[in-house]
């Protein structure tokens, strides 16, 4: 059976087709991040702080760290981004114990991350150009690391399930003439929106189950891919991960974080019940407000996807006599409780006997 080992210092997580699924926290990113973006290029790491604790406390297994930023003041990545690894991979190891994912377009931030990280830490990523496979497989048997394998190549994204395969299949073999084993690859077929392509998600699922069987391999995804562009993408993704679980994926980079609701949508919302003539008890705080009226919570928590994903993990008997779905329903109050109001696990997944 394939298994996928990736490590930090004190905790395991194994991806693999008897294992519950891996989620891999996507949100320490500054990509689409004009915020975080500006925060770091200060020297400012409290979002990035905020972002690993509140993705671990939501159930993520391993923590994906990109620290592609293009300074205002040096816009060459190839100078900034190495040391800004370094910087982000330090301080998320000194606050969880999770293994993290080294994340990066940059040769150079690729490496500096491997020397930074404790363990095993997965590798992101490969693609089948000719250039990113010389220098990136290297560095993988250096290392003795996992890594994410992307089905493109020079030629680009194919829109054909079939080449994004044989892609899939080049880098393995090329990985094996590097004596690199193919459990230490997790191919990512690509998703692609839904919404531009109807078949989308049925090119996944056949390319997953192909994966799995031909090659051997695990999976991962961008998982909201599937859903961009399209109203209530939540409701998508929590079919979608099912979906490609039962197909056989076992792990996907997504966003396990409920974010919180705002004030402005707090108030909105306030004014919007007072003005239907219901009376508010005028010692009600925004948390109950929240929950009463079916906002969400002023406190970062599991998203919906993870509620999906404890489930499907259920359904597919990786959830050992269904504890992990039982701790996670119960009560925020009771003792010990890791549910919705809890924010779920804070550590990896422990490697079984």
């Amino acid at each position: 059976m394939t298994r996928t080992i990736v490590e930090s210092k004190t905790k395991t997580a194994i991806i693999g087709f008897d294992q519950p699924f891996c989620v891999i926290g996507e949100r320490i990113n500054p990509t689409g991040r004009k915020k975080l973006a500006a925060e770091l290029e200060a020297g400012d790491y409290s979002t990035v702080e905020k972002d690993a604790l509140a993705q671990v406390a939501a159930g993520a297994t391993v923590l994906d760290i990109n620290a592609g930023v293009v300074y205002n003041s040096n816009p060459n990545p190839n100078e900034t981004e190495p040391p800004l690894m370094t910087s982000i991979i330090e301080l998320v190891q000194g606050l969880v114990e999770v293994p993290l994912c080294i994340d990066s377009s940059v040769p150079a931030a690729l490496e500096a991350g491997l020397k930074a990280a404790h363990g095993r830490p997965l590798l992101n990523s490969v693609t089948g150009e000719e250039e990113r496979l010389e220098f990136v497989l290297p560095l993988v048997k250096k290392y003795n690391v996992p890594v994410v394998a992307i089905s493109n190549d020079d030629t680009g994204i194919s829109e054909d399930p079939d080449v994004r395969f044989a892609v899939a299949r080049k880098i393995v073999e090329r990985a094996a003439d590097f004596g690199i084993p193919a459990h230490d690859i997790v191919v990512d077929p690509l998703v692609m929106p839904i919404g531009a392509m109807a078949t989308a998600g049925q090119q996944v699922f056949t390319l997953v189950r192909r994966l799995r069987e031909e090659l051997g391999v695990n999976t991962t995804c961008g998982a909201s891919n599937v859903s961009f562009g399209l109203p209530n993408r939540h409701g998508i993704n929590n079919a979608f991960l099912p979906m490609a679980m039962g197909a056989g994926m076992t792990s996907a980079i997504m966003n396990p974080v409920a974010l919180p609701v705002g004030a402005a949508k707090i108030a909105e919302k306030r004014a919007a019940v007072e003005a239907a003539g219901v009376v508010l008890p005028p010692e009600m705080d925004d948390e109950t407000f929240c929950q009463l009226f079916g906002l969400g919570s002023t406190k970062p928590g599991p998203g919906k996807e993870m509620e999906a994903i404890r489930a499907a993990n259920l359904l597919t008997n990786n959830d050992a006599h269904g504890a992990d779905w039982i701790r996670f329903n119960k009560p925020p109050g009771e003792a010990g409780s890791e549910g919705r109001g809890r924010g779920g696990r804070s550590g990896g997944r422990r490697r079984r006997a």
